[in-house]
Order: structure tokens, then sequence, then C-alpha cells
């Protein structure tokens, strides 16, 4: 079972109702967010129900392969001419991530257990990436009526300890990269044998109260993602530091963002997570030279002064 804090900005206060200016105008309502053990379970029953009464053309997917065949994911309902086909609750795997209510502005201390569901459509032939690397995908996002609210047809960047939803990085470690990029000699490139997988994604893991303006996703609405991992980069140093992002994860939690070890120190305002400075301790001495790195990148953390805190991290040393 995972344990998060999750990295995306959450509305702790919405306001709804009309407000004057002046005089025995009505006042605002203050509506906090509902109970997170309340949506957890309505996420549950309706992305189970969803599950099981719908499928996906897994045929397609069948070897051989008709070559003709884009390799693009479609989900449909299983009746009428489909009525035989396979749910997609007979494919499903999924993690156990448990969130914290007070993430979301809540201080009734809820620690819910939350289900991401993910497909693993087609087995990438490369290695899988980790919630610190820098990832090539495609991507398209919808609701469970089919409804899409965003989508990369050609391949995107994206740093998965980026501005992303929980779920949505949890799940993209689940599929394997294929090989390329080739180029095509017409300026564009191609990938082969990538990984192709469906997530289902609670709002606990999602956007819970707060979705994108303008969006078009409701509140508390579980999302569907489906994706081509195309390619990664290993131990991805998103500062550029010297020390890959993912040894930057100090605390060990899969969470990037709570991991500052110069906070205290910051002006105000400012918040520089470990893998996104160039100094992490704010001594005025950039990280990259108070490590070693060795010619095939290998890095070593040193402790000049053996009080147990490495050089870049203990600002005394």
């Amino acid at each position: 079972m995972k344990r998060i804090q999750l990295a995306v900005p959450l509305l702790v206060l919405i306001l709804l109702g009309s407000c004057k200016n002046d005089d025995n105008g009505p006042e605002a309502e203050i509506v906090p967010p509902r109970l997170l053990s309340e949506v957890a379970a309505e996420d549950e029953e309706e992305l189970q129900e969803f599950l099981k009464s719908h499928f996906y053309n897994y045929e397609d997917f069948e070897e051989p392969i008709d070559p003709g065949f884009d390799m693009i994911v479609r989900i449909d309902t299983i009746a009428g001419d489909n009525a035989d086909k396979r749910p997609l609750w007979e494919d499903i795997q999924s993690e156990s991530v448990v969130v914290e209510s007070s993430d979301f502005g809540l201080d009734d201390g809820e620690e819910i257990q939350h289900n991401l569901y993910y497909v693993v459509v087609r087995e990438g032939v490369g290695g899988s990436p980790t919630f610190a690397d820098n990832t090539v995908l495609r991507y398209e996002g919808s609701l469970l009526n089919g409804s899409a609210f965003d989508a990369s047809n050609t391949p995107v960047n994206q740093y998965l300890s980026g501005n992303l939803i929980p779920g949505y990085a949890i799940g993209v470690e689940k599929l394997n990269a294929g090989e390329g990029p080739f180029d095509n000699g017409d300026g564009t490139v191609s990938f082969l044998d990538y990984g192709i997988g469906i997530l289902f994604i609670p709002s606990g893991l999602g956007y819970f109260d707060r979705p994108p303006s303008g969006s078009g996703i409701p509140q508390y609405t579980p999302l569907i993602f489906k994706i081509d991992v195309l390619s990664f980069e290993p131990d991805t140093d998103f500062d550029g530091d010297g020390i890959p992002s993912i040894l930057e994860d100090v605390n060990g939690d899969g969470d990037l963002s709570n991991d500052n070890t110069d906070e205290d120190t910051e002006p105000f305002g400012v918040f520089l997570a470990n893998h996104n400075d160039t100094d992490d301790d704010a001594d005025g001495i950039p990280t990259r030279d108070e490590i070693d790195i060795d010619e095939e990148g290998n890095v070593t953390f040193r402790d000049t002064d053996g009080d147990g805190i490495w050089d870049h991290l203990d600002n005394d040393e």
C-alpha cells in the first residue's frame, strides 16, 4: 500500500452564492470540501460499476495485429452487439493508495484508502519510468461518460514529479516504454513497441474539489486516461545539480514536493523542493560542488564534518 501527499494545489473553501459590496446584501455561503471518506466510497462504487459494464477493444490488440490498426484504445458499453465482450473488470489491476484529508484543507484527520485501477493493454519492450523521471507520452483524458477534456495526439514531454495529479504519475509508472525515437526523415519521429495502458483514477487521486478552470471536469469526478508511454529519461536530473531527482526524495515517501532542506531560509513566497533547487542547503555552494560524480555518472555523497548529514544538505559542514 502506498501513502502519498498530494502535490496538486487544492481549494480549501469554495465560495458560492452572490455578494454585494454594501449594506444588507446577502453574505456568501462558505461550503467546505466534502468528506474524503464519503467521496472515496462513491468513486469506488462508480468506478467498479463502470469497469464491470464496459470493455475496451482488446481483440484489436491480440496477435497478429492488423498492420492497418491505429493502436488506439476504444472503450464502449457491454450491450447489444457487444453483449458478449469481456468486461474491463476482468483485465484490471490496482494499487492501493492512502490519501490524507489534510491535503484537501480538512482537519478531520481522515486517512482513506483509494484504489487506482489500470489495464496494461500492451506491454512495452523498454523499462518503466519512476515518479522522478522525464517521459515522452501521448495521452487522452476523459470522464466516465466519454467526454474528453484533454489530449495530446503527438508526443509530449512530461516530468512525472511536475504539476500532475498523483493518480496519473502513479499509473504511468506501471507501463513500459518502447524503442525510439526514430527519425522519419520528414521532420517527425516514431516509436516502436511502446506500452499502452488505461488508468481509472478516483477523484481523491485526481482533482477532488478543484478541477482546472474551464476544463469541463466537475468536482469529485473519477477520470480515465489512455496512455502511450513512448520513452523516458532514466535517472532524470530535473534541476541539473548532478543528483538524479529520485535520490532527492530524502524522506523516501515517493513525493519530491515535500523534500525541501532549506525551506526555513527561503524568501517569503518561494518554495523550491530539492529536486528543483541547485543549492539544496542554501549555503552558497552549488549542490554539484558538494558531491562527487565519477566518469560513469555515479554519485557519491560527502559528509565532511562527520555529523551524519551529507554536505549538500548541511549548511554548516
